[in-house]
């Protein structure tokens, strides 16, 4: 599945990228999609086969699954 995830800062996007590289997870950085966001701020692109919920952490702002051209959100910080 491919996920779209946001960050509160660029440096925790930078973070989350190391973080998948070190576990093989494809991951590309881009500006935040402007149908998620009116920020401009960076998000990863990721796809993933396992459960995301291992990945999120204190960084991440949001994490929308991406499938046929629909986002959805799945995951908001508190």
């Amino acid at each position: 599945m491919e996920y779209m995830v946001l960050f509160f800062t660029h440096s925790g996007a930078i973070k989350f990228q190391r973080k998948c590289k070190k576990a093989a997870i494809p991951c590309e950085l881009m500006p935040v999609p402007r149908v998620l966001s009116s920020n401009c701020s960076i998000s990863a692109k990721i796809e993933l086969s396992n459960n995301i919920d291992e990945l999120i952490d204190s960084e991440i702002e949001k994490v929308f699954s991406f499938h046929k051209g629909n986002y959805e959100l799945i995951y908001t910080a508190e």
